[in-house]
């Protein structure tokens, strides 16, 4: 029999999956949304943000909702609640109403990676950690790479506000299905044999009941060193990344004068490149912790994944082809993919019962980048005459990034500060 926590990553990933179709089909759409609301670009840079912004704002009580009610639950009405917008971002009829419907469709997705990283602290062992988160995060980046040239392909076909109807629907099969098979404690999951209950409980954390854990409070939370410095390279690592899910299909699409689908095909190469940055972070996290390595294992991969994420950014300011900069924009978000295996482990290592609570924090200081990136990009370029000074920034952010890392401590927990 197939272990169930094998079933339990292929869920997750899927879930990863359309996590970024839903997310990336709005940037996609882009040209038609604009073109039937009379949207300018600074416009659509607002729409863009408010997913971020309701997506940043809602990571820390979601995360809180996972810990307290389970990821049974909590992800089971939220991927309802999301798809349920997504849909209706279809209905749209003006630049506000497409805002509103934006900001809380991300309000939605915000428990998702909350409520599953509280599950992978029940579910996966510690030294399998990294290859699972790897594996995740790879999901969106696949998700997100394969929509590019598909969804622009559906909107063809069906026109946007149909396909954001189509979406809605896999959204709500996924939340069914994640209903009847979940179970919160792997222990009473019905189909999990003694062997893998055994396995489990023997290599993950030592699970804390709630007298030996002490209540979390915002004085606990945010006194943490480690917790602060989590936010700042996560910030910089969002602000990288999410430039691929917003901007970066129409901005090739108008400095080569490429057809939609031609932009989604160049868009798609560095968030394949992403997911193989999270495949390779995640099994070198996952080496190096069994090598005996702790704290290597998840500053080394992290430290590395910025480097290259600042020298993608620049190197790619030189390049006067659409392959050519699609290259080095691939090589950034390898980089910065790289920092998510051990970004999202060391939220669990620290945040144990709490892991939901601990990397929601950590995912809303990264939303707020993506907030940051969404705006920044359109009026930076209105600024200052064009793209440079934009990957300048992103360059540098990254490089602070590296040195983040470099006095972050996995094996110290939230609470001993």
């Amino acid at each position: 029999m197939i272990p169930q926590r094998y079933l339990f990553v292929l869920a997750t990933f899927l879930l990863t999956v359309l996590l970024y179709i839903d997310r990336v089909c709005v940037s996609i759409a882009k040209k038609p949304i604009a073109g039937d609301l009379g949207l300018s670009n600074e416009q659509m840079g607002w729409i863009f943000s408010a997913f971020s912004l309701g997506y940043a704002l809602c990571q820390t009580p979601s995360g809180l909702l996972a810990d307290r009610f389970g990821p049974r639950r909590i992800l089971s009405a939220i991927v309802a609640f999301w798809s349920l917008f997504t849909g209706l971002t279809g209905a749209a009829w003006n630049f506000a109403s497409l805002l509103v419907v934006r900001f809380i469709f991300g309000a939605g997705e915000a428990g998702a990676m909350p409520s599953v990283a509280r599950a992978v602290y029940a579910w996966i062992p510690l030294r399998e950690r990294g290859l699972m988160q790897g594996i995740n995060f790879s999901g969106m980046r696949l998700g997100g790479a394969f929509a590019m040239p598909a969804v622009a392909w559906l909107i063809q076909q069906h026109g946007w506000r149909r396909a954001f109807a189509i979406l809605m629907i896999v959204g709500f099969g996924w939340a069914v299905f994640w209903w009847l098979w979940f179970r919160d404690d792997p222990a009473r999951h019905p189909r999990i044999t003694p062997q893998e209950r055994e396995f489990i409980l023997a290599h993950r954390q030592a699970a804390e009941t709630a007298a030996e854990a002490p209540a979390l409070s915002a004085a606990i939370l945010f006194r943490s060193r480690n917790l602060w410095l989590a936010m700042l390279q996560y910030f910089a690592s969002n602000f990288t990344f999410f430039f691929c899910l917003t901007w970066l299909p129409p901005y090739l699409q108008d400095k080569y004068s490429l057809d939609p689908v031609q932009a989604g095909l160049y868009s798609m190469w560095p968030l394949i490149g992403g997911a193989i940055g999270n495949l390779f972070s995640g099994w070198l996290v996952d080496r190096i912790y069994r090598a005996g390595q702790w704290t290597l294992s998840r500053r080394a991969p992290a430290m590395i994944g910025f480097a290259l994420a600042a020298a993608g950014l620049l190197a790619s300011r030189q390049m006067a082809s659409a392959g050519a900069e699609v290259f080095w924009l691939a090589l950034a978000i390898f980089g910065a993919d790289m920092t998510l295996p051990p970004s999202w482990s060391l939220c669990v290592d620290i945040g144990r019962r709490h892991s939901g609570a601990v990397s929601g924090t950590m995912n809303m200081a990264g939303n707020i980048g993506s907030f940051v990136t969404a705006l920044a990009f359109p009026y930076l370029i209105k600024w200052t005459g064009g793209p440079a000074t934009f990957f300048y920034a992103g360059a540098a952010l990254n490089l602070l990034a590296v040195g983040a890392w470099a006095l972050l401590q996995p094996e110290r927990k939230l609470e001993d500060y």
